[in-house]
């Protein structure tokens, strides 16, 4: 009689299994494409408890016994002051999921919230990268690990685009300019959000949606975010092209300086008149 396999090792599974080409395929692709791990690397990785940080956790861990390049993990989440309901959920998920995860706590929305005012999310952003450098580093970590995904490449560069009135990317890897010898590195980068989506249904798991005190607050209109505007603008574009995200993905790969009327590298604006 067959063994039954509970959900940890039917999720893994499927990883591999069904989901091979749209998860594991782009996952190993984007470790080898853009050298995400080195021989010898600790790296951090990050779970806030939404099915990015998790779908990342379960193929960093699926990987590390099969890898030609050895190197270690360490599963870390700060709690930046979760609500009880939402730290009980993220510490289930972790022991369905059987993820040894290590939970730090700060007072991440606290801060951020008194020293940002109503628009808090910038700094509580970068206020929250920073507190994982250091605890990476703690642990005798290189490189800390974000579950960011193929969509929040594409959806970045086009609200940079729509609303920042520049053309800005998001790098699959990026040195700290303040954590001496680290490193972010992004797994997920050619994953899409549909098929995140797709694994997370297929096994039944019930992942945090969005954990931020602010968005709970009757002030703050979600439903106006930028990003879901750009979400919404992407969706429609692929009713007419279904290619629309590969194409706006491959596009960042193949910037063409030659035909832009000017380009910023260094910190230093340059112009083509420059090449005239």
């Amino acid at each position: 009689m067959a063994r039954e396999l509970d959900t940890c090792q039917l999720a893994e599974r499927s990883l591999i299994k069904k989901y091979r080409k749209e998860l594991w395929n782009p996952f190993i692709a984007a470790i080898k494409r853009y050298e995400l791990i080195r021989r010898g690397d600790k790296i951090a990785v990050c779970i806030s408890g939404g099915k990015d940080s998790w779908l990342l956790a379960m193929l960093m861990k699926h990987l590390q016994p099969f890898s030609e390049v050895p190197f270690e993990l360490e599963f870390i989440c700060m709690d930046p002051g979760y609500s009880p309901e939402n730290r009980r959920q993220i510490e289930e998920n972790a022991a369905l999921l059987h993820i040894p995860l290590s939970i730090f706590e700060t007072d991440v929305f606290s801060a951020s919230e008194q020293a940002a005012g109503e628009n808090p999310c910038y700094i509580c952003a970068r206020m929250r990268r920073g507190h994982l450098y250091a605890e990476a580093q703690r642990r005798g970590c290189n490189k800390i690990a974000l579950g960011h995904h193929l969509n929040d490449v594409i959806e970045t560069a086009l609200m940079s685009m729509t609303y920042g009135a520049q053309l800005q990317g998001m790098v699959p890897r990026l040195r700290s300019t303040n954590f001496e010898g680290m490193e972010l590195i992004r797994p997920l980068y050619c994953v899409r959000e549909d098929d995140i989506l797709a694994w997370q249904r297929y096994n039944g798991l019930t992942f945090l949606r969005c954990a931020c005190r602010f968005s709970e607050s009757a002030a703050y209109d979600a439903g106006a975010s930028k990003r879901k505007e750009t979400k919404e603008l992407i969706r429609s574009l692929r009713a007419v092209n279904p290619n629309v995200e590969i194409n706006l993905f491959a596009s960042l790969h193949k910037v063409n300086l030659d035909t832009l009327p000017g380009y910023k590298t260094d910190g230093e604006m340059h112009s083509f008149l420059e090449r005239l």
